[in-house]
């Protein structure tokens, strides 16, 4: 890391710089049917306590049975981040008190989790890269949900959570700004979703992270970090980072020292505050769950599911620019999310990748967030974009008539052939219309044509006059041979 870049990331306190050193722990919900020890429904939305097995309810004599899809799933999410995968796992009981965790312990994995080291290349949006090492992957199930707004006394639960398997991926402490943290989130959302192992919605809670926030002097050892809990946006994991490591440096400058805690972030202030003091590892006692056997995975079957795996962000970033010739900024719009870049895929068949590009990111993407939509609810298809760009390169419509086209898709629907016959929309050809055009604007502009044959530059000014004049329809290319001849000026 260059030093300009290095300066750039430290943060300004009253006595020097402060460097601030980020850990994450992600909770993705694993995409499955049912959940990590039992059968139950893991679908979103049902009525509460609806989907909700014996097991779930930690009614007395019922015993887990691991979901193979489950760990398929995490194995796949762990190649997907370039880690080891370890053959042989373990579940333990890690032991604490929620009302709605009925056993009295989660089932999650410690000591021996299923998926080791591994690491995750980001991207900034100064160009710059990171590498951000992945500690680790565990399974473990999720509890219910605690209801407290529902009765003026009382408390409900609902457990159609609790037991539903949760991916936890734990980043080593690499992270050196909110910038940093964002784009890390960003892209292990992303690669979920490309994986297919959780949709990473952090409006339904299936994506939540806990950041680990400290801070120190350059080049000084680690400080005492604090957690923030369950933040579920990737801006309020920014807003949390920014405000904690200020809090964290204004105490220590006052002379004050940082305890170890959990704490949350409020959006509605922007602020982080204390939740209680942090418990170590042995406050759980951890131990092995006795109802489950360790997990055993054979080699042949960790080979079969990474022979299965789908082009991820990466490679298809690195075909997009080697094989189509994409920039690179361009290929890192299209491939953040999968959605974006089937779509892109889709439109570019068969046609030029780079114009296609320049459609999607800047027409429908510009288009889509102004109206805030997602690119699933895009009223103009891939395929319908993709007759329009058929329109263009045929020649027969302009590219500003491309854009009434385009408007006219969104707003009405239609096939656009049919749009540009129906509404005489098709581009001029007929280069004697185009020239009388063209006559008209040199006679009555002579003190431009002086101007433009002085500095030919200046043609543009009447390309852009036969343009309006003939209502975007005229061929820009007849437009400006017509206009070099009749002005005199050479090719």
């Amino acid at each position: 890391m260059n030093a300009p870049t290095m300066k750039s990331k430290l943060i300004r306190g009253a006595t020097g710089d402060w460097e601030v050193v980020v850990g994450m722990e992600v909770h993705a919900q694993v995409m499955s049917k049912a959940k990590l020890f039992s059968g139950a429904s893991t679908e979103f939305g049902g009525a509460p306590n609806s989907h909700v097995s014996l097991v779930d309810a930690a009614m007395p004599g019922m015993l887990p049975v691991i979901n193979e899809e489950c760990v398929a799933q995490a194995i796949r999410t762990g190649l997907g981040l370039n880690a080891k995968i370890n053959l042989k796992s373990r579940f333990d009981r890690k032991n604490y008190f929620y009302p709605d965790l009925p056993q009295g312990y989660q089932i999650s994995q410690y000591q021996e989790p299923i998926v080791g080291e591994g690491e995750v290349t980001v991207e900034l949006g100064d160009g710059d890269t990171v590498t951000v090492g992945i500690e680790r992957l565990h399974l473990e199930q999720d509890a219910g949900k605690s209801i407290h707004d529902q009765h003026p006394t009382m408390s409900f639960v609902d457990l159609n959570r609790s037991g539903v398997a949760l991916m936890e991926i734990v980043s080593r402490p690499d992270i050196r700004s909110s910038e940093e943290a964002r784009a890390f989130l960003s892209k292990v959302r992303s690669i979920l979703r490309y994986l297919g192992t959780s949709d990473a919605d952090m409006e339904k809670g299936n994506l939540r992270a806990d950041v680990n926030v400290s801070v120190r002097r350059p080049g000084e050892g680690l400080g005492t970090r604090c957690e923030i809990k369950n933040v579920n946006s990737i801006k309020f994991v920014g807003q949390a980072i920014e405000h904690e490591a200020r809090r964290q440096i204004a105490v220590i400058e006052e002379g004050g020292r940082i305890d170890q805690e959990t704490r949350l972030f409020d959006p509605a202030k922007g602020e982080t505050r204390s939740m209680r003091s942090k418990e170590e590892a042995h406050d759980y006692r951890y131990f092995p769950d006795p109802d489950l056997l360790p997990l055993e995975v054979d080699a042949a079957f960790v080979d079969k599911l990474k022979g299965e795996l789908p082009e991820l962000p990466d490679a298809k970033k690195a075909r997009f620019v080697a094989g189509l010739g994409l920039s690179a900024y361009d290929a890192s719009v299209l491939v953040a999310e999968k959605e974006t870049a089937d779509y892109f895929e889709a439109v570019a068949e068969k046609r030029d990748a780079k114009l296609a590009a320049n459609w999607v990111i800047n027409e429908l993407a510009g288009r889509l967030n102004k109206e805030g939509k997602s690119i699933e609810e895009s009223p103009v298809s891939a395929d319908r974009l993709g007759a329009i760009l058929d329109l263009i390169q045929d020649g027969t419509i302009s590219g500003k008539i491309a854009k009434d086209v385009f408007e006219i898709v969104w707003k009405e629907g239609g096939e656009p052939a049919d749009i540009v016959e129906a509404r005489g929309l098709k581009q001029v050809t007929d280069t004697g219309a185009i020239e009388k055009v063209v006559d008209e604007i040199i006679a009555a502009n002579p003190e431009k044509v002086a101007q433009a044959v002085a500095k030919p530059t200046m043609i543009g000014w009447f390309v852009g006059q036969v343009m309006k004049s003939s209502g975007g329809k005229a061929n820009p290319q007849a437009v400006n041979e017509l206009l070099k001849k009749k002005l005199g000026i050479p090719d």
